[in-house]
């Protein structure tokens, strides 16, 4: 294995929304989000080596995502964190206070994933919705980089003093934000610094890639490219696939159904999109080589796995960064074990380490 591959972020992912199984669909007490759970995977991911955490955020499962990004921050000595903020459910203001003080907190190293979400009961059409995502996303990075705001707005208005509290850097952290409809590429080309998707096929990776280039062009902007998908990494790509069905072997189609419709965003463009591609599959659930839509039959959103020996998972994360993905969130159930299994066996052998952004907050 060549360590000449370009640099990628890798980042792996803490169970705040009692999504963490030894089955799927399976509920285990020692696995539900908890402080201590979620605190060990944190600690166990930067032990690992990995270079950011993503932080989920649900409405109404698990645990809140920025009280545990603070309690977790002085802990942490090295990984970044990737906070999720429901922009449907804060207040810009009160948000770019919070997340100003939690990146003191970690030194610095706050990096924050923007969710374009309804209020529950809220039935806001996708095109508002994602325009006052992006008023908001606007209004957090005037007030991250210690700006005066005097904004009118369709959804703000708001005229404010810079603020005293500021991040470490003095300027707004990355955005990263994902959203597969045109409503939300707009968004993203508009006011992301990095665009997330979800697993889809390499020709498919390439077009997204390719098309929010061009939207982010068209504003004098370029956006990096983030990559969030299962792994199931095993000595050999039998034991990796035996252990991928593994994972299912305790699922009904009834308890995989109801915990994808749970999920406030589970008629997205999104998640259309991930049952598409698991419809599509093979009989064994594979959409292409090493990657497996099983997964997706007990989890809404990101609902696809690479499976396979350290070498084919590692020969498939460089096809992605070929295509132009420069950061991977990666997962696995449990969270612990495989974020372990990875550390030892793919991770290594990958050149990462944090994005760096030339005009991050621009």
């Amino acid at each position: 294995m060549s360590l000449s591959n370009p640099s990628c972020e890798v980042s792996w992912f803490s169970a705040l929304c009692d999504d963490d199984y030894e089955f799927l669909g399976v509920p285990d007490p020692a696995l539900r989000s908890s402080w201590e759970h979620c605190r060990d995977i944190a600690l166990a991911a930067e032990q690992g080596g990995f270079d950011n955490l993503l932080l989920p955020s649900g409405y109404s499962l698990g645990i809140d995502t920025l009280a545990f990004a603070a309690g977790v921050a002085p802990l942490l000595k090295r990984m970044r964190l990737l906070a999720a903020v429901r922009i449907g459910e804060v207040w810009p203001p009160q948000l770019a206070r919070q997340l100003a003080t939690i990146d003191q907190m970690l030194g610095g190293r706050l990096t924050i994933n923007i969710i374009s979400s309804d209020l529950p009961g809220e039935t806001l059409a996708s095109g508002p919705r994602y325009r006052r995502t992006v008023e908001a996303m606007s209004l957090l990075r005037s007030f991250l980089n210690g700006e005066a705001v005097d904004f009118e707005g369709d959804f703000y208005r708001l005229k404010l003093d810079p603020p005293r509290i500021r991040p470490v850097s003095g300027r707004a952290p990355p955005f990263y934000f994902g959203g597969l409809s045109e409503d939300a590429r707009e968004a993203a080309a508009e006011g992301a610094d990095v665009y997330l998707m979800w697993p889809d096929r390499l020709e498919a990776v390439r077009e997204i890639i390719g098309d929010l280039s061009a939207r982010a062009a068209r504003r004098g902007r370029k956006l990096k490219f983030g990559y969030r998908v299962h792994v199931v990494v095993r000595e050999t790509e039998a034991l990796a696939r035996e252990a991928a069905d593994r994972l299912l072997s305790r699922l009904d189609d009834a308890t995989g159904e109801a915990i994808r419709n749970r999920s406030l965003d589970s008629q997205s463009a999104g998640v259309r999109r991930q049952a598409e591609l698991r419809e599509a599959a093979a009989g064994d659930g594979f959409i292409e080589d090493n990657l497996w839509t099983g997964i997706g039959r007990a989890r809404s959103g990101c609902g696809a796995a690479i499976v396979g020996d350290p070498d084919q998972v590692l020969a498939k994360l460089r096809a992605y960064q070929e295509a132009g993905i420069e950061a991977f969130i990666l997962s696995g159930y449990p969270h612990m074990a495989e974020a372990d299994l990875f550390a030892r066996h793919v991770l290594p052998h990958l050149n990462h380490g944090p994005l760096t952004f030339t005009d991050a907050g621009a």
